[in-house]
């Protein structure tokens, strides 16, 4: 059902093929988390039920799938991911959604550690990424 939504052979917006992706956040293989939290990510669907299934997956073991839950409570709304960002930025590593969740979260509470982030590493992608959100930041601040 993942592959025939991300082919667009079956829509996201059919009731029942939310309710299973929205179920697929929580579900025991990582893939299939980091997919469906991916896909209700990119959405346009605004629902409490999506909204509560990307604040869980915000808090799942895995980076890239707490990543891309915080990218899509920040395309809904940057004040409400604002504090998942803040906590995530903090932390020991971080991933590509992360620092887009930041960039549009745009406050100047992540100025300090988008700063370590967007020193040189050896992943110039996460670089640019922590740099572009570092200046959208510190424009606020201007």
């Amino acid at each position: 059902m993942l592959k025939a939504i991300l082919a667009e052979e079956q829509a996201l917006a059919d009731d029942a093929n939310l309710e299973q992706v929205i179920a697929l956040t929580r579900d025991a293989d990582a893939s299939n988390r980091d997919w469906a939290t991916m896909l209700l990510a990119q959405e346009e669907i605004d629902t409490p039920a999506v909204r509560e299934a990307l604040f869980h997956a915000a808090s799942d073991e895995e980076d890239v799938i707490r990543g891309e839950a915080m990218l899509g409570l920040a395309i809904r709304d940057p004040e409400i991911a604002l504090p998942l960002v803040q906590e995530a930025l903090g932390g020991e590593s971080v991933c590509a959604p992360m620092l887009e969740a930041a960039l549009l979260c745009a406050h100047p509470s992540l100025i300090g550690d988008l700063r370590i982030w967007a020193e040189p590493s050896d992943m110039p992608l996460l670089d640019d990424l922590a740099g572009e959100a570092l200046a959208a930041c510190e424009k606020i601040t201007n």
